[in-house]
């Protein structure tokens, strides 16, 4: 139940502490990046509270992980080139900010993910 919890205070509380412009939107997409834990549905059985989702599940895997990276990533590096002098949350609109926040969120997930396997 605390894992479950920590999957949204831990977006609130970035979106609080990053995001404060427009932190209901940010927390709000944050806190969606869950549904990432629809492929457990493709286990059997489907909940396991002794298994690893890291590395079991086909969106818990490091190729997923480094898609997560790239959408957290790019839409930074992308607004850098386009010449802005600083880069933040500010910063970056629309699509941008969106596909950086869902990467964002699924990297906050997988991290919680992972915290939960060390716990096993």
């Amino acid at each position: 139940m605390v894992h479950i919890a920590l999957h949204v205070a831990v977006p609130v509380v970035v979106a609080l502490a990053f995001y404060r412009r427009h932190w209901m939107r940010a927390a709000v997409a944050l806190i969606a990046t869950m549904l990432v834990d629809l492929d457990h549905l493709l286990a059997d059985p489907i909940y396991d509270p002794n298994r690893c989702s890291i590395g079991f599940h086909p969106l818990h895997t490091g190729p997923a992980i480094a898609l997560y990276v790239a959408l957290f990533t790019l839409p930074l590096v992308l607004g850098q080139r386009a010449g802005r002098e600083k880069i933040d949350a500010r910063g970056l609109r629309g699509v941008g900010l969106a596909l950086h926040l869902v990467g964002l969120g699924l990297l906050i997930h997988m991290a919680l993910d992972w915290a939960d396997c060390q716990r096993m």
